[in-house]
């Protein structure tokens, strides 16, 4: 997804028919009916169904642990109402990357709140061995955090993890981490990546499936959080949802500084930045093409690239936007990455997502 606009989406759910929300005949959702989360390490992509369909640990450039959207058996991780799977709407949180979903059932409505956790710098007393840019007083908390609240009624609220490792060939095990229901453990082949999923739902297993469900009553709020890494995950809705308005304040002051016009289009060009900001893999400074890889530009063609490169061409257009915008830290801190890919530093490529590199053939369109 390359910017698409939740927001329009959502605005004209009730003007489509409900299959149009699933691709029509296709079992996959249009591309631009993807929610784009990010934080700047990572990315997702959610769709309508309230299914997380793309998601690469640790780095955007990682081998995927939900891939549903190139292959339905690739794994998801949908949370929302049971037997609804299509939204009330759907929209960004203005000025932010936190994605709002609205959901109606025969007896009531939720809201659903989906985002990549943004906090405070970590790395107080040691070293990122990931940051080559000059760190500033904010960094990925590596939690995806989904936050619920019933405003109406009640609501059957359910939960289906299941993690399909390495673009959908290993399925992972799932194991307790600690004594009761709230907090169980993922692992990918070879210990290559252990996700641990937190809540205050009582989680079982299904097979490679975490699972959970429970009925929401008006005023209740419920969360759920996929983590990998530090720092650790929120144990209870309310420390969950500190996080998750400190992270939108996060997006809301970094689109403070940027110069928009009084416009009609002014929202337009803010979610540009911000979709430019969340292709940004903030260690380096490097900015994707496409959170996406292998979807062919037209059904069964060859032209199915992995996107998730810094291409020279897409960047040059990338930091014009950011520069017009007055983003001039983010499009320098580009031009440093490709400085450092350019002086051929050998450890360089290990730790930096979508590199450019010097060889043309890696540099790909130039």
């Amino acid at each position: 997804m390359r910017g698409g606009s939740t927001e329009q989406d959502g605005g004209q759910a009730a003007r489509r028919p409900p299959q149009a929300w699933v691709g029509g005949d296709s079992p996959f959702p249009r591309i631009g009916q993807y929610a784009f989360l990010s934080d700047c390490e990572t990315t997702a992509l959610v769709a309508p169904s309230g299914n997380v369909e793309w998601l690469c640990l640790p780095r955007m450039d990682s081998p995927s642990v939900f891939g549903a959207i190139l292959d339905r058996d690739a794994g998801g991780f949908r949370l929302g109402p049971a037997d609804i799977m299509v939204p009330a709407a759907r929209r960004y949180l203005p000025g932010t990357m936190v994605l709002e979903t609205s959901w109606a059932t025969p007896t009531g409505w939720i809201i659903v709140r989906d985002l990549l956790l943004i906090g405070p710098w970590h790395h107080e007393h040691d070293h990122s061995i990931t940051h080559r840019r000059a760190p500033t007083d904010y960094e990925a908390d590596h939690i995806l955090l989904r936050h619920v609240r019933c405003v109406n009624g009640e609501v059957q609220l359910t939960l289906d993890c299941e993690p399909v490792f390495d673009y959908g060939q290993h399925r992972g095990e799932w194991r307790w981490t600690e004594d009761g229901y709230h907090q169980a453990a993922c692992r990918g082949p070879g210990g290559s990546i252990e996700m641990t999923l937190s809540s205050d739902l009582n989680i079982g297993f299904e097979g490679p499936r975490a699972v959970a469900r429970a009925m929401m009553k008006e005023g209740e709020t419920r969360f759920v959080a996929l983590s990998w890494g530090n720092p650790p995950p929120p144990r209870s809705s309310e420390e969950a949802y500190p996080r998750l308005v400190w992270t939108a304040h996060h997006w809301q002051h970094w689109l403070a500084r940027g110069h928009f016009p009084d416009h009609p289009w002014r929202s337009y060009l803010e979610r540009s930045a911000l979709t430019l900001r969340g292709l940004t893999y903030a260690p380096t400074g490097a900015i994707i093409a496409a959170a996406t890889t292998s979807l062919p530009e037209t059904p069964g063609g060859e032209r199915n690239w992995d996107y998730r490169y810094s291409w020279i061409r897409d960047s040059t257009f990338a930091l014009w936007g950011l520069y017009s915008l007055g983003f001039s830290w983010e499009a320098n801190d580009f031009l440093y990455f490709v400085a450092d890919a350019a002086s051929g530093r050998p450890s360089l490529n290990e730790e930096i997502a979508a590199a450019a590199v010097s060889d043309g053939k890696k540099a790909g369109r130039g």
